[in-house]
């Protein structure tokens, strides 16, 4: 269902948050749902089935955008994309058929819950590294299987969640992308096509019970298009190296803060 709200005056700050969305969106690997479902519901007022659509909808051109980016700069890694898309569909379809069940309230709650839990997730990730390698090499199992297990796992939990909270999943993506060891440029891109699919998938699955204010999505994408630009060539040109692991704890802490917001402003 498409709806068109009135045009309030605090919608014309709403460039300037797609644009931070879109550039930071490509940078770290998620289309921007993640930030923007906690905008339109906390600072807007926005119900959250309407958030929940709408944001999806909002995010499909930094998904394209920014995955055209990142494959132009051969930051995509299609055999470990397929498998997280493969079981991301599936698990899009089982999170839709729940969806219905879960109130506004009830969502913000669950959503907060699962970014906190993520949060924890690539922290302790990211402190583990070192000793991870070595486990690594001692394992009985191979690369290949462990990126197979990653990328079904994750790519599962990501469809799930997109499935029924209506976000993009780039939180379980990312975590299971840092664990298949690809180089970090390699994971932002990647996520991006994992999400890009995951996205059209979920709107196809909340477009029957959900509402797309197309308003608020004309003001967020004038800003997000141009953002998913810049952030593919940006990131081309940093030096991750020793950085990395800072990076990954940036990302944590914000997807832990948003968490907690969305837990205290559930009501």
């Amino acid at each position: 269902m498409i709806n068109f709200s009135e045009i309030q005056d605090i919608y014309f700050i709403l460039p300037l948050v797609g644009f931070i969305v879109g550039l930071f969106g490509t940078m770290v690997g998620g289309g921007g749902g993640f930030f923007i479902l906690p905008v339109l519901t906390l600072l807007l007022n926005v119900p959250a089935q309407t958030a929940v659509i709408t944001s999806l909808v909002a995010t499909l051109p930094i998904c394209i955008v920014g995955s055209w980016g990142h494959y132009r700069k051969n930051h995509i890694h299609f055999r470990v994309a397929a498998l997280f898309m493969i079981t991301g569909i599936i698990g899009a379809f089982i999170g839709a058929g729940i969806a219905n069940s879960i109130s506004g309230s009830e969502l913000k709650v669950a959503f907060g819950a699962y970014s906190i839990l993520i949060a924890l997730h690539m922290f302790f990730n990211a402190t583990r590294k070192n000793k991870m390698e070595g486990a690594w090499t001692k394992t009985k199992l191979s690369q290949k299987n462990l990126k197979t297990l990653a990328g079904s796992f994750f790519g599962m939990v990501a469809g799930l969640i997109t499935g029924t909270f209506g976000t993009s999943g780039s939180a379980p993506v990312l975590a299971g992308l840092f664990s298949t060891k690809i180089p970090f440029k390699m994971v932002v891109g990647t996520s991006l096509l994992v999400v890009l699919v995951n996205t059209i998938f979920a709107v196809g699955a909340h477009f029957i019970v959900g509402k797309i204010d197309i308003t608020l999505v004309a003001f967020l994408t004038a800003g997000s298009t141009i953002g998913a630009l810049i952030g593919p060539r940006l990131l081309a040109k940093i030096q991750v190296g020793k950085s990395e692991n800072k990076a990954k704890y940036a990302y944590a802490l914000i997807m832990a803060a948003i968490g907690v917001l969305m837990i205290l402003g559930r009501n």
